[in-house]
């Protein structure tokens, strides 16, 4: 048996009336801010989310490229100055003619060499550089022993003077004479496949 319903609209209230007419466009609006604008909206944000993260990102590059130049000056300056540094630092080949340099200084200051002794080199702590010591042992007066110091920092190359001892001056002919021994250290780089070389080998020895 079929339920048949016959409303009339005009014993209804006012009220329900207006709710019955408005019903459809109700619905219809809920529909569309489920089905269209809500959606919308959480893509709106997130892509307000990815524009802000570009944004930051754009200023921090312009910050960078504001700096270009500042840095790439820097990177010539320091690319100078290692070139001089290495310029400074002679070849395992050159070692022996710098020592003989350093000789010939302390016989031209006027020194009496009395201990010329090349020690084993040795790799410095950096892993760049070889140390090359030499154990010396001279005699002169104060005067020419300032000379040779002298003309040691004039050398083009890095040749370091430790461990000096020096003995009480003793009268020679009317001058006061000392002894010194140091250690004079010179430094040759290593060549690069020799870097290379020990940066393959683990940490735990050598192969």
């Amino acid at each position: 048996m079929a339920l048949k319903l016959n409303i009339n609209m005009k014993n209804l209230p006012l009220p329900v009336k207006i709710l019955i007419t408005i019903a459809p466009a109700i619905l219809i609006v809920a529909v569309v801010l489920f089905l269209f604008v809500l959606p919308k909206n959480k893509e709106i944000k997130a892509l307000e989310k990815k524009i802000a993260v570009q944004e930051n990102q754009i200023a921090v590059d312009q910050v960078k490229v504001a700096k270009l130049p500042e840095l790439t000056l820097e990177n010539e300056r320091l690319g100078k100055r290692l070139e001089e540094l290495k310029q400074q630092l002679p070849e395992e080949k050159e070692v022996s003619t710098l020592l003989k340099q350093v000789s010939d200084l302390c016989i031209s200051s006027g020194q009496k060499v009395q201990l010329w002794q090349p020690a084993q080199k040795k790799t410095h702590s950096s892993g760049i550089v070889y140390e090359i010591p030499v154990k010396v042992e001279l005699s002169g007066s104060y005067h020419n022993l300032g000379y040779f110091f002298g003309s040691i920092t004039k050398l083009n190359r890095i040749v370091n003077i430790s461990d000096i001892r020096l003995s009480d001056p003793k009268p020679d002919k009317g001058v006061a004479v000392m002894k010194m021994a140091f250690t004079a250290t010179t430094f040759s780089s290593v060549p690069e496949e020799e870097i290379q070389k020990d940066k393959a080998v683990p940490k735990g020895g050598k192969q």
